[in-house]
């Protein structure tokens, strides 16, 4: 295997839970009030740092649609699905979006705060 590059996000994104890797932003966050069989769930414009497994027909809550599961690029997680496309007409919206399960990522504000420990004048 070889190494992995990861993407940075700058100011507040939604991490992986176990390795924290970067895996989106709030502006490409679409809905909150998604939930799967687990738990809640958010649907995203875009994720990154992620691989896709294979395609596959699933029955979801809302009908049968075609999606990837996605995984943590870093640590191999599970962390939601992507939606390939609907079956049902009303559902074509999620095609090419991203679900990320909410007990598989956290919401984390990362500003990075460097204080100068330095004095200015030097005491020779």
């Amino acid at each position: 295997m070889g190494r992995i590059f990861t993407v940075e996000l700058e100011g507040r994104s939604y991490r992986c839970r176990f390795c924290r890797t970067h895996l989106a932003l709030p502006n490409d966050l679409i809905s909150k009030s998604f939930h799967c069989r687990r738990e809640k769930a958010y649907l995203f414009n875009r994720s990154v740092n992620i691989s896709m497994g294979p395609l596959e027909e699933r029955m979801m809550l809302s009908g049968m649609h075609t999606v990837a599961d996605i995984f943590c690029c870093c640590c191999g997680q599970n962390v939601g699905w992507k939606y390939e496309s609907a079956h049902e007409k009303d559902q074509k919206y999620k095609e090419g979006k991203f679900v990320l399960e909410r007990g598989r990522i956290m919401d984390e504000t990362s500003t990075e705060v460097c204080i100068d420990t330095r004095s200015d004048t030097e005491d020779s």
